[in-house]
């Protein structure tokens, strides 16, 4: 059986999955990097490229090759799911954000290869590549992302960017779908 049709067989039974069955999903495929033919190459002055391994009306399966930038704080827009790290070592930054303030980081953990964790449905998230390390991510998300939230934060802004878009202040103005000004006192 071909790589595609393992992850076809796995995914597409899935209909408005739970983090559980996210999870299992996930573990289920068992990637490895030897699986990854072609992998993208990070996108010069960019935190990662990546490549959609699968997509349907219920799921959408990523995989992200990253430079050592680190991405924006983000949300997932209405999605939820799980993030593997394939290879290197990942500092993920979780962030918390009131009304319609400056989100403000919380804490940041490490995950390891072969390590996974969760990202909720709007909670707001960086992440890097940490100790030089060459990572690269698998992402399983439901419903596939839309709607992404990405804050610049020098800017004191945040917009909902363009599904072509990354997690980036968008270079393109057709990729920036809505601008949102932050309240820089909402967070004091």
């Amino acid at each position: 059986m071909t790589l595609t049709a393992k992850i076809k067989n796995i995914l597409d039974p899935l209909k408005i999955p739970s983090k559980i069955d996210l999870k299992d999903a996930l573990l289920q495929i068992d990637l490895t990097l030897e699986d990854l033919a072609n992998l993208p190459i990070p996108f010069e002055g960019k935190p990662y490229n990546r490549k959609l391994l699968f997509k349907n009306d219920e799921v959408e399966l990523l995989v992200m090759n990253w430079s050592q930038l680190e991405c924006a704080p983000h949300d997932h827009g209405n999605s939820h799911g799980w993030i593997q790290v394939i290879s290197g070592t990942s500092q993920n930054s979780i962030y918390e954000v009131k009304g319609k303030g400056l989100p403000k980081e919380l804490f940041y953990q490490y995950h390891q290869k072969g390590q996974l964790f969760y990202a909720p449905k709007k909670a707001i998230h960086k992440m890097k590549a940490s100790n030089n390390t060459d990572m690269v991510t698998l992402h399983l998300y439901s419903p596939p992302v839309t709607g992404m939230i990405v804050y610049d934060l020098e800017k004191c802004a945040a917009c909902v960017v363009s599904d072509d878009c990354g997690a980036w202040w968008p270079d393109e103005q057709y990729q920036k779908v809505k601008e949102i000004k932050l309240n820089t006192k909402s967070n004091q």
